[in-house]
């Protein structure tokens, strides 16, 4: 596995793996929520952001980090390879580039708060709603 930056044409790739994590891990989305943070996520968050991408040896993604100064704005793996060290790994090399990190995730996605706990996240605060203003609490956690 190998770690680089995203490219233009793998949006589409990304959006999968952004869809089938979620579906993976935020059981408790509604199904409008669902199709509410699906459009963002293909029309502004990745058209117009910068990612770290885990790619397998024929350089397909399996998994994407967005990083803006120390803060994890995303970390999403392909729901066939959670537990297998994608996430991991790209966590780790985000730390390369910033040792103190930060990052909300959802107080409802009992993986992910597990995950980061697991690899020495804290949480320092909660949010009642999410950035969106909708009712799922964010946990608050840093490294």
């Amino acid at each position: 596995m190998n770690i680089r930056a995203s490219r233009p044409d793998e949006q589409e790739r990304l959006f999968e793996i952004w869809r089938g994590a979620v579906q993976a891990t935020h059981l408790f989305l509604t199904q409008e929520d669902f199709e509410f943070y699906a459009g963002l996520v293909k029309n502004e968050m990745l058209p117009s952001g910068e990612f770290l991408v885990a790619v397998d040896d024929a350089d397909r993604p399996l998994g994407f980090l967005q990083l803006a100064g120390s803060k994890v704005e995303a970390l999403f793996v392909d729901p066939s390879l959670h537990r297998k060290g994608v996430g991991r790994a790209l966590i780790e090399h985000a730390r390369q580039l910033s040792p103190s990190l930060q990052l909300d995730v959802s107080e409802q996605s009992s993986q992910g708060v597990a995950f980061y706990k697991s690899l020495g996240f804290r949480q320092v605060g909660r949010s009642p709603v999410d950035g969106a203003g909708r009712p799922y609490p964010l946990l608050h956690m840093e490294l």
